[in-house]
């Protein structure tokens, strides 16, 4: 299905989180669908090299190295604009694996800090700037982790629950503005990184997510669906968008072949 080409007045989409998976992919959909990408993330060569591979392409790409837990540095990026016409809040991700009674709390730190507060961090410093641009688009890229409880998934899930919260809150809390608030919430994504990040590198552990699910879902597909729920009309809001393979009925409930 073609996408609407954004307005002059909303054409740059801000992405966090945009040096792998799904940040990644997302930032190349919007670049293609005819938006200024703004592409921030911890790690400077990643971003400089996609910023570079898009401007290739023939597409606007800057990069901008970027910690989303830090509020000083956050609000310093968000001086750089006047408007803005989308922010994809990616920046996240998920560490260990341990039931609640053994969890490190170290890891459910970072994961509040980095899903909830660095959301909230993006969000507070550019909503001004979405509003001015008269057609604004706030994306919280959420989990299924976020709407059901699973097994060895507490520090992850009470996190993505808060960005869920967030974005609800968000909604109801700017209704009459011109900025939507859209929620996709994606179950097994396979990429490069997410699950090798939540073991610790463990590269067997990581397989093991995935063993027998012939077809979970990719970077692109997620990213084909953020961008596809931004470019639907001003007055079309996308609230909550769960996106799961065909092979996985629930956070517990999967098809494998094995």
């Amino acid at each position: 299905m073609a996408t609407a080409a954004p307005s002059a007045a909303s054409r740059i989409a801000v992405v966090t989180g945009a040096s792998s998976g799904i940040g990644a992919a997302t930032a190349r959909r919007l670049a293609a669908a005819g938006y200024r990408v703004v592409l921030t993330a911890r790690r400077k060569d990643r971003i400089e090299a996609l910023a570079e591979e898009l401007g290739t392409a023939g597409h606007s790409a800057t990069a901008y190295q970027l910690d989303v837990t830090d509020r000083a540095a956050v609000d310093e990026f968000a001086t750089a604009f006047k408007t803005i016409g989308v922010l994809v809040n990616n920046a996240g991700g998920a560490l260990g694996a341990d039931p609640v009674a053994t969890g490190d709390p170290a890891d459910w730190r970072t994961m509040y800090e980095t899903n909830v507060l660095g959301t909230l961090n993006v969000t507070q410093a550019l909503l001004p700037k979405l509003e001015a641009s008269g057609d604004g688009v706030v994306v919280v890229v959420s989990s299924t982790a976020g709407h059901g409880t699973y097994e060895g998934g507490g520090g992850y899930v009470a996190a993505k629950h808060g960005t869920h919260v967030l974005a609800e809150t968000l909604r109801l809390e700017i209704v009459g503005r011109p900025v939507r608030v859209i929620e996709i919430a994606p179950g097994m994504v396979k990429t490069d990184e997410f699950a090798l990040t939540r073991f610790g590198g463990d590269t067997d552990k990581a397989e093991k997510v995935y063993a027998g699910v012939a077809e979970p879902l990719t970077a692109d597909d997620v990213a084909e669906t953020i961008t596809w729920a931004v470019t639907r009309p001003s007055h079309v809001n996308v609230d909550l968008l769960v996106l799961r393979p065909r092979a996985q009925a629930s956070n517990t409930k999967v098809h494998r072949e094995l």
